[in-house]
């Protein structure tokens, strides 16, 4: 399983350009080989043109055949053993364990989406028939269902190489919809990013599926991603990342002569709120769930609960000495990179900064250069009111704590917050009663919400929904996990008075595909 540092160009291996970066194991410091070569703007555009030719032949393919691909995928990732998870862990500093129950949740992923594209009712179909003698107008026949954009501009994640990059969620979900991907690696695990793109590559040949309906590139600047998003080919984006680049990918697709959408999940802090009953009940049992979850992968999920709202008693005192006394025992790990190292220590310092805001504790420390130390700091509900830095994502593990003086408070504070991907709710049945107004407050503010539970572990099935409104994604209407992300990378194509011969299987009169399908307002697979 070589590992060659080139360009993949559906089947053809490129390496035009002379700038070349390398993989850092952030364990140890050391450059990894091999050397990776940066795309040229040319190979981009080879790419996405590689990828339209594709997008041509793959999108007449029918359900079956493309599950049956996302089937072989899974398989040929999995024929990768444990030459993936060394090389993954080596170059994320993640371990092995963790990787391994990933690749596993990137395996039924794809499966999943084989399942739901293969009985293929999720496209949606619709049909109006003709009624020749309504009066005053006759109506006639009209007939809709989702189909595939084209192609795809992806862009992998550096806290999950497996489920949200070069075989991820948006890839995934892109293919099922009968797109093309062009996906730019991450370059903090191209490694890792070649062997599944290569798994992906082979699947592509045993499948008879069209060369160029998977391609993928490299790039450590961002000149590389910008070409992607500007190739006037490329129909649509999926990122999982920073607010920075996310805002930045958003603004030049909205820039472009023609724009495209960006499905950007970007920046979220994730609030939980403690109700009085249940801290007075099990605060101390709270307390050391919520360290776990807030230190859970050196605190780099991008659902780690980053702001906790208690009330100002002495049950949320002793709340708040238990947090703080998890957090001094909470060992530190090694980051996935000095850059999201650096970020996450100035975002520390910048809360520091802040009027009013206390460092309650802090982890220990190790010798590692890379080490993610975790935080619980401290303030106040009147201070977050009057300071936004007090909702800015901190990419790592940490937490802000906020003391409310009253359920007003709670209230106030809840209705001051921006978009993010989870709320969470911790109270006993009574506590919810009293606090049921919170609920119709958080549903405007995230995507999902939580009952005695913990955001951290995303559930990969159809009912999950992992987006939120700005700035926590570019379009609050969507999820990128979960079958319903598949509707990101298609739009509704409406055949009004076709002939039957004419129209798409999922559409003709007699139901060919047996799918169900919304005939004159009723569901039917008639």
């Amino acid at each position: 399983m070589n590992i060659e540092g080139k360009n993949l160009l559906g089947a053809a291996e490129s390496a035009e350009g002379a700038t070349t970066f390398f993989a850092i194991n952030p364990s140890t410091g050391k450059k990894m080989e091999p050397a990776f070569h940066e795309a040229t703007i040319s190979e981009v555009d080879q790419a996405v043109k590689k990828a339209n030719h594709a997008f041509q032949l793959y999108r007449t393919l029918s359900g079956e055949r493309r599950a049956e691909f996302l089937v072989r995928i899974a398989e040929e990732i999995m024929v990768l053993g444990d030459a993936l998870i060394t090389r993954c862990s080596e170059e994320t500093g993640l371990p092995e364990a963790r990787l391994m129950a990933e690749r596993d949740r990137t395996i039924n992923q794809l499966n999943l989406f084989a399942s739901w594209i293969k009985e293929g009712s999720w496209v949606d179909a619709r049909i109006e028939t003709a009624n020749p003698d309504r009066k005053p107008l006759p109506k006639s026949d009209i007939r809709s269902m989702h189909k595939a954009l084209g192609v795809v501009g992806v862009f992998g994640s550096s806290n999950f190489p497996f489920a949200f990059s070069t075989a991820g969620g948006d890839t995934v979900s892109a293919l099922a919809a009968g797109c093309t991907v062009v996906i730019k690696a991450h370059p903090a695990h191209p490694g890792t990013g070649e062997l599944v793109a290569k798994a992906i590559l082979r699947a592509v040949k045993k499948c008879n599926i069209p060369d160029g309906t998977f391609t993928m590139v490299h790039g450590a600047s961002t000149a590389v991603g910008l070409a992607i998003v500007r190739h006037p080919l490329v129909t649509a984006i999926g990122f999982t990342g920073s607010f920075r680049g996310g805002k930045a990918l958003f603004d030049e697709a909205n820039s472009r002569p023609i724009p495209i959408p960006v499905y950007a999940e970007m920046s979220s802090t994730n609030p939980v709120f403690i109700l009085p009953r249940i801290l007075q009940q099990k605060g101390n049992t709270i307390a050391k769930e919520l360290a776990a979850s807030v230190t859970l992968g050196v605190g780099q999920y991008c659902t780690n609960p980053g702001l906790v709202f208690v009330q100002n008693t002495s049950d949320g005192n002793e709340f708040t000495q238990s947090l703080s006394k998890q957090f001094e025992d909470a060992q530190t790990g090694v980051m996935l990179s000095s850059g999201i190292q650096n970020n996450y220590q100035r975002g520390i310092d910048k809360l520091k900064q802040v009027d009013e805001v206390q460092v309650l504790a802090s982890g220990k420390v190790s010798g590692s250069e890379l080490q993610g130390v975790a935080y619980v700091l401290q303030s106040s509900v009147t201070n977050f009111l009057n300071h936004h830095e007090l909702e800015e994502e901190v990419f790592g593990p940490s937490t802000v704590t906020l003391m409310a003086e009253d359920k007003n408070q709670i209230l106030m504070a809840a209705n001051k917050l921006g978009g993010h991907l989870t709320a969470s709710i911790h109270g006993t049945p009574e506590d919810l009663a009293d606090y049921a107004e919170l609920i119709p407050i958080l549903e405007k503010k995230a995507g999902r919400l939580i009952i005695n539970e913990y955001p951290t572990g995303v559930e990969v099935c159809h009912s999950m929904v992992h987006g939120g409104p700005f700035p926590a994604t570019s379009d609050s209407r969507t999820t990128s996990v979960g079958t319903s992300s598949i509707t990101r990378f298609s739009r509704p194509v409406c055949y009004q008075n076709f002939p039957d011969v004419l129209l798409p299987d999922e559409l003709k009169q007699d139901n060919p595909l047996g799918i169900w399908r919304l005939v004159n307002g009723e569901r039917t697979k008639g």
